[in-house]
């Protein structure tokens, strides 16, 4: 017996949806989780921060893959932290006057909690590299 293509198509799509609602890893049964948990993030930034008349967003939230804003994502959910300010701040090279971290559920849709919003806070200062490092010269300590 031969399927026309058409069955054979739809057979094949059917057979590929029920094994991907089978998979346990939330990140791939639904591929657009990342872009929907970004995008909720930042509305709720905005609306946190008294809304796009007066708030903007760090540039990386209106990224799909949400760049070096999003600090965490497992089978708890998504946690993003980033920056804003007034329109226009990143573009006129204005200090931002917020900072923002919130978790968002695994599936996006929902706003798990808000960890910070506020002023930012100072960032930690990079390591030293240790003092008793090899130098160039073999170990041999200047004279």
């Amino acid at each position: 017996m031969r399927l026309s293509p058409v069955l054979l198509g739809a057979s094949l799509l059917l057979s590929a949806s029920a094994v991907i609602g089978q998979t346990t890893d939330p990140y791939n049964t639904f591929p657009f989780t990342r872009q929907r948990a970004t995008n909720l993030a930042r509305m709720q930034a905005e609306k946190l921060n008294g809304g796009l008349s007066i708030y903007r967003p760090d540039a990386c939230m209106y990224n799909r893959a949400a760049g070096n804003c999003l600090i965490k994502a497992d089978a708890e959910g998504y946690t993003f932290r980033f920056l804003g300010g007034p329109p226009g701040w990143q573009v006129l090279g204005l200090p931002p006057n917020t900072e923002t971290e919130l978790r968002i559920s695994a599936d996006g849709r929902q706003v798990l909690g808000v960890v910070y919003n506020g002023v930012p806070r100072p960032t930690p200062a990079p390591q030293a590299a240790p003092l008793n490092q090899a130098s160039p010269d073999g170990g041999q300590a200047p004279r």
